[in-house]
């Protein structure tokens, strides 16, 4: 408002000051060239002396004028009924013969003064008043001083009235965000209209959806983890519970078969906590912002998995078809993305079998990492799901495992800008790919 009331009141004023410069300038040349005007008219005709004395007053008081003749000498001739007009040294000078004309303005009598030569040794002097030029500009600045202050008033209203019709979606935006602050609330915010600052509540929408769909899928991640810890953690307390019981005096002491079964049940029981706290850390730090990334040969980090692989694939072997492909990006975590792949087919396929892995370009920017096993495949209805956090289909549920090792491969792939695919291989078990962007090598 106060931007707006001072940009306003400078251009009136630099206006009103311009307009009433002009003016003035343009009224005093007209009063001055009629002035002079008359007085050219007057000289035209040598007025005689004794005439001169006879004008009529009526016709000097219509004209507003005052009329006399300056002799050499410093007498001043003038009409019987008239008043005298100022003269001076400067139209004494023109009766003389010293300057050409004169003209001036006399302060005493406020009344412009001209004087042109009439004849030898005299010149003809008129004066007319100013007071009627002077009022007219008073009344002018008068007049631009009202309205320039009524300006100033009307822009000031109006821009305070744009302030606060601008500043009221930045208003509710201020007490959305506070309020999400105080109660964690993420519903949108209404917007209207398709300005600067409702594209900017879309934003903070979006913000908002963003950050309510992380919220979403961490309230998530801690129910399924503490769904998948609850079972392994019962299992072993109550196993626990049953040594320490049979520990006690008195009771009824365990067969050496029935605790070697307990501490393996145990260990294995521990082994499955250990992986399933390992993966949910592992998929914590996947969402971490991406570190400086590095080139990617990925011959050598399926190499690297494979060897990984082997030593606990038991009697299951590989049939490996690698071509040369290059990225940027972090070799661990494409590592262990592969290495979740062999192990989940080593995990599903028989024992004895064979499982494919193969590395090869498309043709579009993209390779492949595809891993096939023997094992039962995947049903239709469970593809879309089996790289979801904690999800385990029917055929799963029997084996060790979190649920989250295909979770962590969707992960690497996007964090890599590639994707994850499953289907079914040409022996009947499970395809799984990750797909990536690169070059070849």
């Amino acid at each position: 408002m106060l931007l707006a009331a001072s940009c306003v009141g400078c251009a009136v004023a630099l206006v009103s000051l311009v307009a009433y410069l002009t003016v003035q300038s343009n009224m005093y040349q007209q009063f001055d060239d009629s002035l002079i005007h008359r007085a050219a008219a007057a000289v035209k005709s040598t007025p005689v002396i004794a005439q001169f004395r006879e004008v009529p007053s009526a016709v000097l008081v219509s004209s507003d004028i005052e009329i006399g003749l300056l002799q050499a000498n410093g007498e001043l001739i003038r009409p019987s009924n008239g008043t005298p007009p100022p003269a001076g040294s400067d139209e004494l000078a023109v009766a003389t013969g010293a300057a050409s004309y004169s003209l001036r303005t006399d302060d005493a009598t406020g009344m412009r003064v001209v004087a042109l030569p009439s004849g030898n040794g005299q010149a003809l002097v008129l004066a007319q008043s100013l007071e009627p030029t002077r009022r007219t500009l008073s009344d002018l600045s008068l007049v631009l001083f009202l309205f320039g202050g009524a300006g100033i008033i009307v822009a000031a209203v109006a821009g305070t009235a744009v302030a606060r019709a601008g500043l009221r979606p930045v208003e509710r935006l201020t007490s959305a965000t506070e309020r999400v602050a105080r109660t964690m609330d993420l519903r949108p915010i209404p917007v209207t209209g398709d300005d600067e600052l409702s594209r900017l509540t879309h934003s903070f929408n979006t913000m908002l959806s963003a950050v309510a769909e992380a919220q979403e899928r961490q309230r998530q991640l801690v129910a399924d983890a503490g769904h998948e810890l609850r079972t392994p953690l019962t299992s072993l307390r109550t196993n626990l519970e049953l040594l320490l019981a049979a520990s006690r005096v008195g009771a009824r002491p365990l067969s050496e078969r029935d605790r070697v079964d307990m501490e393996a049940d145990i260990r294995g029981q521990l082994d499955e906590l250990t992986q399933l706290i390992g993966d949910l850390v592992e998929l914590a730090r996947g969402s971490e912002p991406r570190t400086e990334n590095e080139r990617v040969d990925m011959v050598e980090v399926v190499e690297r998995a494979l060897d990984r692989a082997r030593r606990r694939a038991g009697d299951s072997t590989f049939d490996v078809s690698l071509q040369p492909w290059v990225l940027t990006g972090d070799p661990a975590v494409l590592e262990r993305a592969v290495l979740n792949l062999l192990d989940n087919a080593v995990k599903f396929s028989p024992p004895g079998t064979t499982v494919g892995v193969q590395l090869r370009p498309l043709g579009d920017g993209t390779a492949v990492v595809e891993v096939a096993d023997a094992g039962p495949g995947i049903a239709e209805e469970d593809l879309p799901k089996v790289f979801d956090r904690f999800y385990r289909s029917s055929e799963a549920r029997t084996l060790p495992g979190s649920g989250l090792g295909l979770a962590i491969v969707k992960q690497a792939a996007e964090r890599h800008g590639g994707a994850v695919y499953a289907g079914q291989s040409s022996a009947g078990g499970a395809l799984l790919t990750i797909r990536l962007p690169g070059v070849p090598g």
